[in-house]
């Protein structure tokens, strides 16, 4: 078949973008062949990588139909000549203003291309044989050119789905988690309001339309909530603990979880705790000490710190900056003292890169604290140079 003109009829000027999609759409394919039909579903994935709508792929699936192969093959006539009416007809009585616009868009997009004749009319010329041997209407050649390219995003934009779905997954069941024991827990009694507030605004968000990265966010959060929540329900996970007797120092005795604090009460005296918090009270912390140990904490205080009242009320906004609730931070201060409680809020606020569940951590000092065995001044030293043994060498 012979060589068509390439610049458009009528007042639609030459441009750029459409030299550039001619220059493409005569390109050498990379294959010889390709179903037309698959070339349509796997552009469907992603027609909004080639800025066309699902409108616009329709018309285009209406093109292909006029088509008379299955198969699209270079070196054979790929120029569709149906007129506006027919092709109208068949788009299920779409208006010719808008088939207009959606060809447009298909041209725009390099899938198509143009070759008009010198009326505008479509028509094709057949030799003696009845071959063609010239026609006027909409090329699919490039489609063929862009077959190998539509197939490689097609099959990417298949694996991020197949990924997003199985994340969506992952975070419904951990959601699902966290819902239940959040309802279990409120059952059980005790301080819930905080992570039954995350966990409802979690199964808001998850009704969105979310994105791979948004869901990977969301899964990592919710692996965190989920293990916060167990960590309040299970604060007593049975462990071998130390117990000093009469008998030796250094004796083990395995503690049920199931009787923990009773059995608890039996094998330390109120006198051991009452002397273990002495000592605690004891050790020197000086606000110098703090504050040289802990310089990241100052940036977010509210106020000028001079002593300790004002250092204890400038901790109170950070607490919940470092996903800290209410009632743990009320149980901290219990056992702790509000002092020791902002000093250990402090130099948390320093190592926070360090420390994966910052909930659990703090809890886990507040309950060491009620038992008479937490003092911050080790934490203190070891992010204060003083602390560091080659300093006193």
């Amino acid at each position: 078949m012979r060589t068509v003109t390439t610049t458009p009829f009528g007042a639609r000027p030459v441009t750029a973008g459409l030299m550039e999609n001619q220059a493409r759409g005569r390109a050498e394919p990379a294959i010889g062949s390709m179903d037309k039909w698959q070339v349509l579903n796997a552009l469907g994935l992603i027609a909004k990588d080639y800025g066309i709508g699902d409108r616009t792929l329709s018309v285009l699936q209406v093109l292909l139909s006029f088509h008379p192969d299955q198969v699209l093959r270079d070196g054979t006539p790929m120029v569709v000549f149906a007129s506006n009416a027919a092709i109208c007809d068949r788009a299920h009585g779409m208006p010719e203003s808008t088939l207009r616009r959606h060809i447009a868009a298909l041209v725009d997009a390099g899938l198509i291309l143009r070759h008009d004749s010198p009326n505008g009319k479509r028509y094709a010329r057949r030799g003696r044989g009845g071959e063609i041997t010239r026609a006027f209407g909409f090329d699919l050649r490039p489609l063929l050119v862009l077959a190998p390219e539509i197939a490689t995003r097609a099959a990417e934009e298949t694996a991020r789905r197949e990924q997003i779905d199985a994340l969506r997954e992952e975070v419904s069941l951990l959601l699902r988690d966290a819902l239940k024991l959040v309802a279990y827990g409120q059952a059980i009694g005790g301080m819930w309001d905080a992570l039954d507030d995350r966990t409802q605004l979690a199964r808001r968000y998850l009704r969105r339309k979310l994105g791979l990265d948004q869901l990977t966010v969301m899964r990592d959060e919710m692996q965190a909530l989920v293990a916060e929540i167990r960590d309040q329900i299970e604060p007593d996970v049975p462990q071998p603990i130390r117990v000093e007797t009469a008998a030796t120092e250094h004796e083990t005795a395995e503690v049920s979880g199931r009787d923990t604090r009773n059995e608890r009460h039996y094998q330390r005296s109120d006198k051991d705790l009452s002397d273990k918090r002495q000592n605690r009270r004891t050790e020197p912390v000086s606000l110098a000490l703090v504050l040289e140990s802990c310089p990241d904490v100052l940036p977010y205080l509210d106020r000028r710190v001079t002593d300790w009242e004002s250092f204890t009320s400038a901790i109170c906004p950070v607490v919940p900056m470092i996903g800290l609730d209410t009632a743990v931070w009320g149980e901290a201060c219990r056992n702790m003292g509000p002092r020791d409680a902002a000093i250990t809020v402090a130099a948390m606020v320093q190592r926070i890169g360090t420390i994966g569940n910052p909930g659990a951590y703090f809890r886990t000092l507040a309950r060491k604290a009620g038992e008479g065995d937490y003092s911050p001044l080790p934490l203190l030293l070891s992010l204060s140079r003083i602390g560091d043994p080659r300093r006193a060498a």
